[in-house]
C-alpha cells in the first residue's frame, strides 16, 4: 500500500497557487518527497523567477489556465478574501477529477462561499479544505522553508462529498511532508478551536506589544518570557485582518473568555494566587504531554 501511494504521489502533477511563505514551503516539501512536476502560479513574476531559480517548481505561470488543466492536485495558498474569485474564475480550468485543497485559517465563511459553485459545476473536482498548523511571521518566498512543517499538526475538514481515496492520498502526502498528525474536524469545530489556539494567541501578542508605554528602552530588559510571548506579534496585518474578521464571532468569544481569566488574577492576586497557578500548571502539563505523545 505504501509503495503504491508513493508511486502515485511521485507521478502527480501539482500546482501551487500563490508562492509566498506557505506556498513556497509546500513546493519545497513536495519536491523533497519526490513529486516530479510542480507548477507555480503567482501574479508576481519576480517571485516566479526566484522559485524557478531555487528549483522548487518546474515552471511558473502568471496565467492560470495551462497549469490548472494539467494538474491532478491544486494547492490554493491565497488570502481568504480572494479565494472565491479565484475559484469562480477558474472552475472551468480545473482538470476533471482534480483534487483541490487550500491552507486558509478560517473555514466556515470560505466553504459557504465556494460550495454552491462546486455543486453547480459539471467538473468532477474534489475540494478538500485543509489547514496546516505551521507558518512564519515573515512573508514572501524568500522566507519559505519546508522545515516549518516538521512535526506540525494538520487539519482537514470532514465532508461527505469528498472521496475516500482522495482523502487517503492527501493525508499520505501531508504525512510525508513531515506533519506529525492529520485531524478531521467539521468547519464549525475548526473555526472554534482555531479562534482559541491561533487567533487569540496572535491577538494577545499584538496587545502585549502595543501596551508598552515605552517609558523604558524595553529591548534592554526583555528575557525569554517576553520574547516567546511576542514572537508572533510581527503579524502580517493584511492576512490576519481577514482571518480575524472572517471568524469574528468565535474570536470575540475567546477574547471574552481570556478577559474573564485575566480578571480573576487582576481582582484576586493575593487570595487566589496559589490556586490560580496550580490550575494553570496542571493544564500546561497536560498540553505538553499531548504534544510529545505519538500521533494516533
Amino acid at each position: 500500500m505504501m509503495k503504491n501511494n508513493l508511486k502515485k504521489i511521485e507521478d502527480l502533477t501539482v500546482t501551487i497557487v500563490g508562492l509566498g511563505v506557505i506556498g513556497g514551503g509546500f513546493a519545497q516539501s513536495l519536491k523533497n518527497i519526490g513529486v516530479k512536476t510542480i507548477y507555480g502560479i503567482d501574479i508576481d513574476e519576480e517571485t516566479l523567477r526566484k522559485a524557478e531559480e531555487k528549483k522548487i517548481i518546474t515552471e511558473g505561470f502568471v496565467k492560470t489556465k495551462d497549469p490548472l488543466k494539467k494538474s491532478d492536485l491544486v494547492v490554493v495558498t491565497l488570502y481568504p478574501n480572494i479565494v472565491k474569485s479565484f475559484f469562480v474564475n477558474n472552475i472551468e480550468n480545473f482538470k476533471d477529477g482534480a483534487i483541490i485543497t487550500d491552507v486558509i485559517g478560517i473555514k466556515g465563511k470560505i466553504i459557504e462561499e465556494i460550495d454552491p459553485f462546486i455543486e453547480k459545476s459539471e467538473k468532477k473536482i474534489d475540494f478538500i479544505f485543509g489547514h496546516p498548523m505551521a507558518g512564519r511571521e515573515k512573508r514572501g518566498i524568500d522566507f519559505a522553508d519546508s522545515r516549518v512543517f516538521q512535526n506540525a499538526n494538520y487539519i482537514l475538514i470532514k465532508d461527505k462529498k469528498n472521496k475516500k481515496e482522495n482523502l487517503d492520498l492527501l493525508s499520505e502526502i501531508i504525512k510525508k511532508m513531515g506533519f506529525k498528525s492529520v485531524s478531521f474536524l467539521t468547519a464549525k469545530e475548526h473555526d472554534e478551536i482555531i479562534a482559541f489556539t491561533s487567533q487569540l494567541t496572535h491577538a494577545i501578542a499584538v496587545s502585549l506589544v502595543n501596551s508598552d508605554n515605552q517609558k523604558y528602552d524595553t529591548n534592554r530588559f526583555i528575557g525569554d518570557s517576553f520574547r516567546d510571548l511576542t514572537r508572533i506579534a510581527k503579524i502580517n496585518e493584511d492576512l490576519w485582518s481577514e482571518l480575524f474578521l472572517g471568524n469574528k464571532e468565535n474570536l470575540l468569544k475567546m477574547i471574552q473568555q481570556f478577559e474573564n481569566e485575566l480578571d480573576i488574577i487582576k481582582n484576586a492576586l493575593i487570595d487566589c494566587y496559589q490556586s490560580i497557578f496550580i490550575k494553570s500548571k496542571n493544564k500546561i502539563y497536560f498540553i505538553n504531554m499531548s504534544h510529545t505523545s505519538s500521533p494516533p
